[in-house]
């Protein structure tokens, strides 16, 4: 690349007003993110509607989660063929009438499809928006954007199930995907205005397709997803059926990043000199173990609340609103305080506030207030933003800015194979730490134990007032207090795998020190 090029590709800045410039793009990632997690809570409803069971109900979320890991690596490719405004715009477009299409399904197998065609649209949203907010913006405005990306990646999948929660029992679950419509369609009207290309990112012509790491790719990505989804249910690789996944999954991950290092032409989806930057490489291995911890307490803090607390849809996403009024505020004090004290200190502070407020919830028993469960997940909301928003910045500040689309798209497949391990790895925790905990447990549920006899007898007492039978009330008794046993071993699960969020969030504090600190610069 020529000394001309090198300097119009990083002096290039805006024509116009760099926030509207971002503005469809955060629109459209908040769109998407929101999205992730908007149909957990009606998948019952969706189940019902269709007549299927719980587990294939799962595949709307699944098929989603595929497509995008499918279609991130390949941004770099389309970028080149369309342009990154009009990719922007035409995924935007096949996002919105997926939504439609979702909404108007009348099988599992077409809102399957649907959800598949709207993850191919909206995989793109995220690393675009991450590449194109760091292009447009330098110095403190750049701190500004950053922590406004920060929080819409962050709020929108928090948002998701309280808003999917009201929606099904308010209206109907297929408007969940009908409200995507209208906003899908005021981010292209925003985009065509306001979007616009810096040199190295327009539509290059002579650009083609890696065909064998696209098939390698396949094959790496949907049998890992399905494990990743189906391995706690069918005991991991207790099953056949998980071990040949696993392996096919294995043979096709090694086989796309051999054909990637092999390929000396320009289509390749990933360059791997991104892999060189110190920078880039812890700083995407810590997004990946926050994505997984995101992701995997988001998925059991809901479950906690609606099966041991006996909270409805809505109330238990409720309350991890505050997570969402945490973040609000760790925004506001970082546009205060800008860039007077260093990322890494954010970022300190940011992972502290995620191990104090999992530490919190790892401590939690069933005659708890809901202000036990507020006060934690504010603390994490904090916490999100000040180590998610730094972590990026980081992650990317040494990098060229040609390098950034590519970079991005790399960083969010990773990020996002992190979050489908995260939540894989906490159902099985979840699974595994009760059957342990019972185990331990039960040995005191014997004649032996004086405090089990009193109860015992307690229960039989009551219930044989009721049956008038002392062999039907004693039995009543001992289901009851072995049930009690069970709902305890299930609590400890959740407390003990709170608690390995918090260890590892305070594990990763050491590590942001290998980070380069400094303010982003023009690295040739």
């Amino acid at each position: 690349m020529s000394n001309t090029a090198v300097t119009t590709e990083q002096e290039w800045k805006p024509s116009g007003n760099p926030w509207l410039l971002i503005l469809p793009v955060m629109l459209a990632t908040f769109m998407y993110a929101l999205d992730e997690t908007v149909a957990n809570v009606a998948l019952p409803h969706i189940a019902g509607s269709y007549s299927v069971s719980s587990q294939e109900s799962i595949w709307v979320l699944t098929s989603y989660l595929m497509a995008s890991s499918i279609v991130i690596p390949m941004i770099d490719y389309f970028c080149k063929v369309l342009g990154r405004r009009n990719y922007f715009i035409l995924s935007v477009f096949v996002f919105t009438v997926a939504s439609f299409m979702c909404g108007v399904s009348n099988s599992i197998g077409m809102i399957v499809i649907a959800r598949a065609l709207q993850g191919f649209g909206g995989g793109c949203l995220i690393p675009l928006s991450q590449a194109i907010t760091m292009e447009s913006f330098k110095g403190e405005s750049l701190n500004k954007a950053m922590a406004v990306f920060g929080l819409v990646v962050v709020v929108a999948p928090i948002l998701g199930p309280v808003m999917g929660g009201w929606i099904t029992d308010n209206w109907a679950w297929p408007w969940i995907f009908f409200i995507n419509v209208p906003f899908g369609l005021i981010v292209i009207f925003l985009a065509k205005k306001y979007l616009e290309d810096p040199p190295y990112a327009r539509r290059q012509k002579g650009t083609t397709l890696d065909k064998w790491g696209f098939f390698w790719l396949c094959i790496w990505l949907v049998p890992l997803q399905v494990v990743f989804d189906k391995g706690n249910d069918k005991d991991w690789f207790g099953s056949t059926f998980i071990c040949w996944l696993t392996a096919i999954a294995v043979i096709g991950g090694i086989s796309f990043f051999i054909s990637q290092i092999l390929n000396k032409k320009d289509n390749a989806f990933i360059r791997f000199d991104v892999l060189k930057d110190k920078n880039f490489v812890f700083g995407t291995i810590m997004l990946i173990m926050s994505n997984a911890i995101l992701l995997a307490s988001l998925a059991i803090l809901p479950q906690m609340l609606q099966y041991l607390l006996g909270y409805d849809a809505f109330t238990s996403g409720l309350s991890i609103m505050p997570r969402g009024v945490g973040a609000l505020l760790s925004l506001l004090i970082f546009g205060a305080v800008g860039g007077r004290i260093p990322y890494k200190m954010y970022a300190v502070v940011g992972f502290f506030c995620l191990g104090l407020g999992g530490w919190m919830l790892g401590h939690l028993n069933l005659e708890i207030s809901q202000m036990n469960i507020v006060i934690p997940n504010f603390i994490f909301g904090i916490g999100l933003v000040f180590s998610m928003m730094p972590l990026v910045t980081l992650s990317c500040i040494t990098l060229r800015n040609e390098q950034m689309t590519n970079a991005s798209g790399f960083q969010n497949l990773l990020k996002t194979i992190g979050g489908s391990i995260g939540t894989s790895l906490v159902a099985t925790f979840i699974s595994r730490f009760s059957q342990m905990h019972q185990y331990m447990m039960v040995k005191s549920l014997t004649p032996t134990n004086n405090i089990y006899a009193e109860r015992l007898s307690a229960y039989a007492g009551t219930f044989t007032q009721y049956v008038s039978d002392s062999f039907t009330g004693m039995y009543m008794a001992q289901t009851t207090l072995y049930n009690q046993m069970l709902q305890q071993c299930k609590l400890w699960a959740y407390m003990d795998s709170f608690r390995i969020f918090a260890v590892g969030c305070f594990i990763l504090i050491p590590i942001l020190f290998i980070l380069k600190g400094e303010n982003r610069t023009t690295k040739n």
